[in-house]
């Protein structure tokens, strides 16, 4: 099923994006609702900085940092035909010179991942499925960011209420807020480790 998603606000406020909805393989994108509440919380932290959308999906989530002035925004998914959507979109809106696109495995990418000295956000949605069928790597490409990131840096996770990540012991540190059954986990490189003994690189 086909949808159509909106940029909240900022430069490209209103601006439309189709997107494909796939309940049984867990592919859903960030309902407009959530992402108002996650770049409310983020505020300060989105404007000039490196925005990372990990699992980019449709690109909604990438899309909406750049309308809101955050640069460069990397966009990594591995589906070729989501790569394509997101690149006609950065095309036709001309904003291309504020992303930086890369098809590739989220997994390995944030494994290689080479961390600026500068605090960047970095927002995760996997699919739902991996939660539970791929727990353990979950958290070691999320400890790959935390332990990586200069302080300062803001690591969010959406998932679902009652995912395997949902009260998990190994995040337990992290402030987890609920709209519906969305769920964001958000991370303050400084303010607390993932895990122990990772935190989070001094710049």
């Amino acid at each position: 099923m086909r949808v159509q998603l909106r940029i909240v606000a900022g430069s490209l406020r209103g601006r439309k994006i189709a997107c494909q909805v796939n309940a049984k393989l867990g592919i859903r994108p960030t309902p407009d609702r959530v992402r108002e509440a996650l770049f409310n919380i983020l505020a300060d932290s989105v404007m000039d900085r490196p925005f990372i959308d990990v699992f980019a999906g449709s690109g909604v989530v990438g899309l909406e940092a750049i309308s809101r002035g955050a640069q460069p925004v990397f966009f990594i998914e591995r589906d070729l035909r989501q790569v394509q959507e997101i690149h006609n979109y950065l095309e036709e809106w001309r904003v291309v010179e504020l992303a930086r696109l890369t098809r590739a495995d989220a997994y390995r990418w944030a494994r290689a991942w080479e961390a600026p000295g500068e605090p960047v956000t970095v927002f995760v949605s996997p699919p739902f499925a991996d939660f539970q069928r791929r727990t353990d790597e979950l958290l070691e490409l999320l400890d790959a960011f935390a332990s990586s990131a200069a302080s300062g840096s803001r690591i969010i996770l959406q998932a679902e209420r009652h995912s395997e990540l949902d009260g998990h012991p190994a995040l337990s540190a992290w402030e987890a807020r609920a709209y519906g059954r969305n769920l964001l986990l958000l991370h303050t490189c400084g303010g607390g480790p993932l895990t122990e003994p990772p935190g989070c690189a001094e710049p």
